[in-house]
């Protein structure tokens, strides 16, 4: 059943309001993903900060041409009916690094491209993107770095001062 101009008019708008907030966006083809799997991915999306929104081709064009991001022209040839975007509203990094690890799991989800630091990007920059470890992991490597060094730097002195004092 087709939709009515002020129930278009609703999903435009609130697709417009998650462009504004959107730090990067996955567009992906969900066509044959059944709906339990796409609850588990809404469930896991949203713990990460991330959102999963669904809408037709056509309403999704207008919302980004809206809000001045152009990216229909390089995408338009692969998109089916209905169009799954995957908002990454808190971490940028976080929508390609899940949608990319739901899409292992479940076969019939494949990823289209995306919409980083507001240009569109292809399947496999999304896919290298999902490839980068998360915000904390990076934090954790640099701590051990930092801390390595120091313990480098302690252990040096201490052999320079047991040498001073045999001496």
């Amino acid at each position: 059943m087709p939709l009515t101009k002020q129930e278009k008019q609703k999903a435009l708008d609130s697709l417009k309001e998650k462009i504004s907030k959107q730090k990067s966006v996955i567009f992906a083809d969900f066509l044959k993903v059944n709906s339990v799997d796409l609850f588990s991915l809404r469930k896991k999306l949203k713990e990460a900060g991330c959102a999963l929104k669904i809408g037709k081709k056509t309403l999704i064009r207008i919302a980004f041409g809206q809000s001045n991001i152009s990216f229909w022209n390089k995408i338009k040839e692969s998109v089916p009916g209905q169009l799954a975007l995957v908002f990454g509203i808190e971490d940028e990094i976080a929508p390609a690094r899940l949608a990319h690890q739901f899409a292992k799991t479940n076969e019939s989800f494949k990823i289209l491209g995306g919409i980083f630091e507001n240009r569109f990007i292809n399947k496999e920059r999304v896919l290298a993107l999902a490839s980068i470890p998360t915000r904390n992991e990076l934090l954790s490597k640099l701590v051990g770095s930092l801390a390595s060094s120091m313990t480098g730097f302690v252990r040096v002195l201490d052999k320079i001062r047991e040498k001073n004092s045999n001496n």
